[in-house]
């Protein structure tokens, strides 16, 4: 600003305060008036505009300690006297009047002097929640003043539980509101436990529009089927003898369907053995099916079948399964 502004404009008087006015005070009584002239709250009211900016010029000076004492200094100097540039010789018209003097006395030129503050009626950062906290400047009004955006609505939130299968193949559930509208909520081939889904436009209302539904899913476990990420787990019983000699043997999957697996000569039992493409299928990837192998020991031997176990620990004796146990156990 200008120091001819300076002396032409009273500041204290703008805000209502006097002359030896607190810090606090000058900031209590620019809140008031910022509030009541801002031009979100006096759309189209140029009167209010005009006083708007006035204010937040007298806040912007008087605020500063430095700049505050600069300005009593030139009103005391000036006495409310109007002066006027121009040509030379300082007359009417002349360049060697108000802005020499006062340019000289802080060591610059006033009229290229520029003043930290807030342009274009801008509300320091102090003073961002009388409206909301949102940011002026820009456009929507004249001066540079914007109006306060429309929000969307908030977001609701759900809980919904599903099936085994619904995860994996995919459902529709449905949601009753209290109203006893229904909504209909698609839950995706393959989520997760814990995923969520967006249902838009069924959440709270606002300006913009209405906010989401956020439906948290939770899945119900399966007796037999363990989720792996896309995997599927799955253990299956062996007897000894297919186990020891190698076997095909039918293996459940996600569809209810069958499957041939092959198991190995001398597969222990907790190995794992994969069928490729058996798994979780989504938008992304499949998965596959993670067959765990789990050796039956039989519980009652017919006496034909005692004899043959006699028979083959005969032919094995010489195997010992815990040789070099007792070395990996040393500390």
């Amino acid at each position: 600003m200008a120091s001819q502004d300076w002396v032409d404009k009273d500041f204290y008087k703008i805000l209502g305060v006097s002359k030896d006015a607190s810090g606090d005070e000058i900031k209590k009584a620019y809140r008031k008036l910022a509030r009541k002239h801002h031009p979100d709250q006096n759309q189209g009211a140029a009167a209010s505009e005009r006083t708007f900016k006035d204010v937040s010029e007298a806040y912007s000076v008087l605020s500063d300690p430095e700049e505050r004492q600069q300005y009593d200094a030139i009103r005391a100097m000036g006495g409310g006297a109007r002066f006027s540039a121009g040509g030379a010789g300082g007359g009417p018209g002349s360049s060697s009047g108000f802005e020499d003097v006062f340019g000289n006395l802080f060591g610059q030129g006033a009229g290229t002097r520029q003043r930290t503050g807030f342009s274009n009626g801008n509300l320091p950062p102090e003073f961002a929640d009388l409206f909301g906290g949102g940011g002026m400047g820009g456009g929507g009004f004249p001066g540079g003043f914007q109006s306060t955006r429309p929000q969307k609505g908030a977001d609701r939130t759900a809980t919904t539980s599903i099936s085994f299968a619904g995860a994996i193949n995919g459902t529709t559930i449905g949601l009753r509101e209290p109203s006893g509208e229904q909504i209909d909520v698609r839950i995706p081939a393959g989520i997760r436990d814990g995923q969520k889904v967006r249902v838009k436009g069924k959440g709270q209302p606002g300006q913009a529009g209405p906010g989401d539904l956020m439906v948290s899913v939770s899945v119900k476990e399966h007796p037999l089927f363990k989720r792996d990420g896309d995997n599927i787990r799955v253990h299956v019983p062996v007897s000894f003898p297919e186990a020891a000699l190698g076997a095909e043997i039918q293996v459940p999957t996600l569809t209810g369907e069958m499957v041939t697996m092959r198991v190995p000569a001398g597969t222990p039992s907790g190995r794992t053995l994969r069928l490729k493409g058996r798994g979780v299928k989504t938008s992304k990837a499949t998965g596959d099916l993670l067959v765990t192998v789990d050796v039956v020991v039989p519980q009652n031997l017919s006496k034909e079948a005692q004899a043959a176990v006699e028979t083959f620990r005969a032919a094995t004796k010489d195997a010992d399964p815990r040789a070099g146990l007792a070395a990996k156990a040393r500390l």
